[in-house]
């Protein structure tokens, strides 16, 4: 068995998270909040951590954010933009929709 030095973790856990980005069927939308504040929502996620992802889509998109239940919430309209993050980050081009 194969140990990842950084992590620790062996390193077929990091097979099946692999495994688990291509299976996805993430919706990405706007929705408008109080005084025409606009926020990008992208949901569908499953067996993903959510924090460290909400992470690095705020960190790349410089945006402020949060995790609502099984969703991410940008500030922000980052619609067209957060699907080429996703896509760099693992997820398959194929099941990202923008709505």
């Amino acid at each position: 068995m194969n140990i990842d030095p950084k992590t620790g973790l062996p390193l077929e856990a990091f097979a099946w998270e692999d495994i688990a980005k291509t299976e996805q069927r993430i919706q990405i939308s706007n929705e408008k909040k109080k005084f025409g504040k606009i926020i990008t929502v992208i949901s569908g996620f499953r067996d993903v951590d959510l924090k460290t992802l909400a992470k690095e889509l705020k960190h790349e998109l410089a945006c402020g954010g949060t995790v609502k239940g099984n969703t991410v919430e940008l500030q922000g309209n980052h619609s067209k933009n957060a699907k080429k993050i996703l896509v760099k980050l693992g997820f398959s081009e194929d099941t990202i929709e923008v709505l």
